[in-house]
């Protein structure tokens, strides 16, 4: 608003004692002060309100008026209750710095002249922020040629100076700013979709405000255009597939018009959205007929050609591709009447991008159909890798996971779980079917962990953990409790770290110069340790059988 907006506005009091020449000058905010030195809470902008009770001479005035200047305030407002008139000391230095100075009527508060200034900035900055929204509106109208979600991040940027991002539910940026100073960091990215997630699936109405590194931020849910909180049965139907604008402001103390003109910058980002989950429609298809014709036994003739239709989509330029995996998903709630097909083919989608590509296009070469309750993939490879040991590289179980383990946990809360399984690379139609069983298996391996958010790959496969997820329960609690048991017992009344040390004592093979040095321990006193493993459960830790028993049992506790 302008200053000469409050001087024509009679129930405020104001009277105009110097400064007509600056009357057009914008007042963006106002505080009160009686500090001598008031600097460190002034941003600039502001009408500054005072009673003069830092007065104490004449001298007073012109450094005050000096610091006022130099922190870029719009205009001084002195209360005549106190001293009767205002000095004309004061009225001089604010003459010499040519800034505007007005005297407020003892009979007026200056929480009624706060609480006007403040009514209209709010208003100005709505009607500000609706004027970015329907420029972009336009935009959209347009087609795509008008820019994607980071357009509208810049115009927020320059023309309400709000920087904010646009995140996906595994943290990973899809689209911020780009004219207005360096990008979120990976990490705080994460953090902030984990907090996002949590506070959607407690219940918490949003814009949900988080504290990371001294910076608040709030957090907007961007959920599909045409539907409302309401319209979904249940969150957990879509909470790990919105994305999320995340602002940098604390929206607390912002005016209902405010908020809900942001939610309008979230319904047109969710456009975008909407266009990008089309465009995945055809990916989708590809997956779904190579899925059917494997799952039905088709020949492998047929199913190539379909794989040769698929490979030009998945990876543009580069013909047919040399080598496909499977990657299986599973989403478990706890009850009943959620279907999870849908939610682990979107989430799938999701985690299969690269963690460190920004923007809303990256999963292009990502088929993802979904049966019931599972997700699957189709991942064509350009090529594979083969590591010193004589296997192959492509999409690996832990790495699929590293990134996202903590918001999806995070957004699976105490209900919900999230299970995964990678088949090896294959290199051609007639291993699809095999790969797909084994992506299952694994998966299967994944769901008998503990743990919300596990993985699993085709290496596990060859080794002794794939029989331990289909030991029965029973057998499993009795073969642990039988070794395991006397040992935490001893570790509980003695404090003797009995069970670490024969952790280590394994993993090193049994050599007890490199477990002593793991261990930071006299090798005597590890002899004693392991002696005393040895007499608690009656077996002997030289003997093979005695040390696979204790790893077993480890692995399955």
């Amino acid at each position: 608003m302008r200053l000469r907006a409050l001087l024509d506005t009679d129930a405020l009091g104001l009277k105009l004692l110097g400064g007509e020449d600056e009357l057009d000058r914008t007042v963006r905010g106002v505080m009160t002060t009686d500090l001598r030195d008031p600097s460190r809470y002034l941003s600039g902008g502001e009408l500054v309100l005072t009673g003069l009770a830092w007065r104490r001479d004449a001298a007073d005035s012109e450094p005050f008026v000096r610091i006022l200047v130099q922190e870029g305030v719009t205009a001084l407002a002195a209360g005549e209750a106190e001293l009767g008139d205002v000095p004309d000391d004061l009225v001089a230095a604010c003459a010499r710095h040519r800034l505007p100075l007005f005297a407020v009527h003892e009979s007026v508060a200056f929480a009624t002249i706060t609480e006007h200034v403040v009514r209209q900035v709010s208003g100005e900055r709505a009607g500000d922020l609706a004027a970015v929204v329907d420029r972009h509106r336009r935009m959209m109208t347009s087609g795509p040629a008008g820019g994607g979600p980071d357009v509208v991040l810049d115009l927020l940027g320059s023309d309400l100076d709000l920087r904010a991002w646009v995140l996906s539910p595994t943290g990973r940026l899809i689209a911020g700013p780009k004219a207005s100073g360096p990008t979120l960091p990976a990490e705080a990215c994460g953090r902030l979709a984990a907090e996002h997630l949590t506070a959607t699936r407690t219940g918490r109405r949003a814009p949900h405000r988080v504290l990371l590194g001294g910076t608040t931020y709030s957090l907007f849910p961007i959920r599909s255009t045409g539907r409302s909180p309401q319209t979904a049965r249940d969150a957990r139907e879509t909470v790990l597939s919105d994305w999320l604008l995340a602002v940098e402001a604390d929206a607390g103390d912002w005016a209902e018009e405010r908020l809900d003109l942001l939610y309008g910058v979230t319904q047109l980002i969710a456009v975008e959205r909407d266009r990008r989950e089309a465009a995945r429609t055809v990916r989708r298809n590809l997956a779904q007929e190579v899925l059917e014709l494997v799952q039905t036994g088709a020949a492998p003739g047929e199913i190539a050609a379909r794989l040769r239709v698929a490979a030009p989509v998945l990876l543009p330029g580069l013909g047919a591709a040399p080598h496909w995996q499977v990657v299986v998903a599973r989403v478990d709630w706890d009850g009943a009447g959620i279907e999870g097909g849908p939610v682990a083919q979107a989430l799938l989608e999701e985690i299969l991008v690269d963690p460190l590509s920004a923007g809303p296009e990256p999963s292009d070469r990502i088929a993802v159909a979904h049966t019931g309750d599972e997700a699957i993939a189709l991942v064509p490879l350009p090529a594979v890798s083969t590591e010193h040991d004589g296997s192959e590289t492509g999409v690996l179980a832990d790495a699929l996971l590293e990134s996202v383990r903590d918001p999806l946990t995070a957004g699976l809360n105490d209900d919900g779980r999230l299970t995964l399984g990678v088949s090896a690379a294959v290199h051609s139609a007639e291993g699809l079917r095999g790969a797909l069983e084994e992506a299952r298996h694994a998966r299967r391996v994944a769901a008998a962990r503990p743990g919300r958010v596990c993985a699993a790959g085709h290496q596990e496969l060859a080794s002794h953990v794939l029989l331990l997820p289909f030991v029965p329960d029973d057998v499993r609690r009795a073969f642990t409790a039988r070794l395991l048991d006397p040992l935490r017992d001893y570790d509980r009344r003695h404090r003797a770290e009995l069970i670490p040390t024969l952790e280590a004592f394994l993993a090193c093979d049994g050599s007890w110069t490199r477990c002593a040095a793991r261990l930071h321990l006299h090798v005597n006193t590890l002899r004693y340790r392991v002696g005393r493993i040895e007499q608690l459960t009656s077996r002997d830790l030289s003997r093979l059988e005695d040390k696979l028993d204790f790893f077993l049992a480890l692995r399955m506790s």
